[in-house]
């Protein structure tokens, strides 16, 4: 084969393989379906006009699991290529805004229009439930403070509240911290910043009833710390009128009236315990004691019974049963 030959043969190769590369169809990548050359531009901004750089751009077609993803730069621009003719679903998000999406119409033969999106800034529970990093970091505070390791979990509990402050619920972990440390000043400032919060912003703590319960109950368990078991009473029983659902809050209380010797009224939040919850065997000791103190055996009896019946590996069941024989024998 003489020169010019070669030669024409070598541009009939490069002529097919370049008709080959511009008019197949795109192949697939890593299974995926609906590629091509359309191409989308854009930009992102906050609600003041402000370009917003590293946003995530993601795009994904409504015809198949293709997904492609691009990021905007400094001056808020974006723009992803390869995609397919069809639908596609264009979202934009960026931590500390709300995120937005558009289904977008994508050709491949003409030009797009350029897509604009305006980022709303996320504020309150909604940063939050966009925020994984710091929902992640809050649950690793209270693994610490019930590991033990208070002033790690408090710095953390700190950082959350410096950056989430709407989220007031946040601030009873601190005062739950402080608590433990016996800092009892600041952790009543914490759990009165809390019932305060919810009567502002929702007018009656009642309308928050976990938060207020856990706040009145914080108050209660520092006055009892301080000895003040009055002023603890008061704080337990506000938390039961709040929530009657709640089966610690009401044995609490009935754990200091018993302390104070006012037994008819300590067995009225034992019994409600064990109505909000019978299962749970506590209420049902604390209430054969009270009866015992009053003098009722048979009630007294069936309350112990009912303990030994839920929690037979309680350590205080062998004690129980001595006192179930002792009560037996006076009463016969």
């Amino acid at each position: 084969m003489n020169s010019g030959s070669s030669r024409n043969v070598l541009g009939l190769i490069l002529f097919l393989f370049i008709l080959l590369t511009f008019w197949t169809a795109p192949p697939t990548l890593s299974g995926q379906e609906n590629l091509g050359r359309g191409r989308i531009t854009g930009t992102v901004s906050d609600e003041t006009g402000n370009p917003i750089e590293g946003a995530k751009i993601t795009v994904q077609s409504l015809s198949s699991k293709t997904v492609l993803e691009g990021i905007s730069d400094k001056k808020g621009h974006f723009a992803v290529a390869g995609l397919g003719t069809g639908m596609w679903r264009v979202k934009a998000t960026k931590e500390g805004f709300l995120p937005s999406q558009i289904d977008y119409d994508v050709k491949q033969l003409t030009r797009n229009p350029p897509i604009v999106f305006t980022l709303k800034k996320a504020s309150g529970v909604a940063a939050l439930a966009a925020d994984e990093g710091m929902l992640k970091l809050f649950e690793q505070g209270n693994n610490l403070l019930n590991a033990g390791q208070v002033d790690e979990a408090l710095k953390i509990f700190e950082d959350f509240v410096a950056k989430y402050p709407d989220i007031y619920p946040a601030r009873l972990n601190i005062g739950l911290c402080y608590l433990k440390k016996e800092d009892f000043d600041r952790a009543e400032t914490e759990f009165n910043f809390v019932l305060d919060k919810i009567k502002q912003l929702l007018g009656d703590l009642k309308k928050d009833t976990i938060s207020s319960v856990r706040a009145l109950s914080g108050l209660g368990e520092i006055y009892m710390k301080k000895g003040d078991l009055d002023k603890a009473v008061e704080f337990f029983k506000q938390a039961v009128e709040i929530s009657p659902e709640d089966e610690a809050t009401a044995y609490n209380v009935g754990n200091i009236l018993f302390s104070h010797q006012q037994v008819d009224e300590a067995i009225k939040y034992f019994e409600l315990a064990t109505r909000i919850k019978p299962t749970w065997p506590n209420p049902y000791v604390k209430l054969g004691y009270a009866y015992v103190n009053k003098g009722e055996y048979k009630k007294a009896i069936e309350n112990f019974n009912k303990f030994i019946e839920l929690d037979p590996q309680n350590p205080e069941v062998p004690q129980v049963k001595n006192i179930i024989a002792a009560i037996e024998k006076l009463i016969k």
